[in-house]
């Protein structure tokens, strides 16, 4: 099979996928293909949408290749849609976080952490599939530990959780001290093909 074949189903594999798909997935259905050979397709087809000036751009998250819309068109995607997109507060932001870069973590620890109650928060973020509980912690009690899920990923844009940028260039995007009240909840767009609008409904 030709390789102007091979990028053509590749490419319509990631449009139709529901979620993304991996390259080991890709190479099982595409005849002649090898999995290392999948990032350079994808990286093809990327340049063939930058050079026609298309909205479409594909991501690596969640450990496969998505297809989602330009950043630039979001504003009139919203339109379409007429939904606001998912909203995180400031303490889903906080709790996500230590969630993410602590894994697997029980909701003690969590509020160790914040020094706040997190059981409502972290069962929004169960609800809204970007927090899972990933087993119970081995003392006494055996406590529910929590990890995040593939949906996070897909979310925030990441590939794998080493994508996580470190602590401290977290801390070199935080808003000074004196700012902090004027943070207002940061608005998490899926821009994925075939995909409504996240809930509106914000996380407290």
């Amino acid at each position: 099979m030709e390789r102007s074949q091979q990028k053509q189903i590749v490419e319509a594999l990631i449009v139709a996928a529901g979620e993304p798909v991996s390259a080991a997935r890709l190479a099982e259905i595409v005849p002649a293909l090898d999995a290392s050979d999948v990032a350079g397709l994808v990286a093809e087809i990327t340049r063939d949408y930058e050079d026609q000036g298309r909205a479409l751009e594909i991501w690596e998250v969640a450990g496969g290749y998505q297809l989602r819309t330009h950043a630039s068109v979001a504003p009139y995607l919203r339109l379409l849609h007429r939904e606001r997109a998912l909203r995180l507060s400031r303490a889903a932001l906080e709790t996500i976080a230590i969630v993410a870069y602590r894994q697997p973590i029980t909701r003690a620890e969590v509020e160790h952490v914040r020094g706040v109650e997190a059981g409502p928060v972290l069962k929004s973020l169960v609800d809204r599939k970007l927090v899972r509980i990933a087993g119970h912690r081995e003392v006494p009690g055996r406590p529910l530990v929590y990890a995040t899920t593939k949906r996070f990923l897909e979310v925030f844009g990441l590939g794998k959780l080493d994508d996580l940028p470190t602590l401290r260039e977290v801390e070199e995007l935080l808003p000074p001290p004196d700012a902090a009240a004027q943070v207002t909840p940061l608005e998490l767009e899926s821009a994925e093909v075939g995909e409504s609008a996240p809930s509106p409904s914000e996380l407290h």
